[in-house]
């Protein structure tokens, strides 16, 4: 062990998250910061609510259940769920070569707050808001 270095883990601090009621100010969690920052992306709750309802689906199923969604934002999407381990995506050999994407575990655990979501929207988002 170099010197100065300690095997006893770094102390962590709190993150904001963790402010208790008794304390004044309040302040965002970075963690839901980050949450809402990645779901509220342009149509990447869609994309996570058509994997819900689908299981298993081929890159073109998505892009059909999405109207509007181009290609190359679809591709994009589903990279970036994929580099946050919510999406998963597995290539089958050909030919013709087929590639399938799925929510992972921690994927499918959005579940209860996107089904809230959709319950709130179609309350006060709905025609009759």
């Amino acid at each position: 062990m170099a010197p100065g270095t300690s095997t006893a883990a770094p102390a962590q601090t709190e993150p904001a998250c963790m402010v208790t009621p008794a304390q004044a100010k309040p302040a965002c969690c970075p963690y839901f910061h980050q949450a809402v920052e990645l779901i509220g992306r342009r149509w990447t709750g869609a994309i996570l609510e058509i994997l819900m309802q689908g299981g298993s689906l081929r890159f073109s199923t998505i892009a059909a259940a999405v109207p509007d969604l181009s290609d190359r934002m679809l591709s994009d999407r589903l990279k970036e769920l994929e580099s946050y381990a919510l999406v998963e995506r597995t290539v089958f050999p050909g030919p013709p070569v087929r590639v399938q994407y799925a929510l992972t575990a921690k994927g499918q655990e959005l579940e209860p707050a996107l089904s809230e979501l959709k319950r709130w929207a179609r309350r006060w988002l709905g025609a009759s808001a």
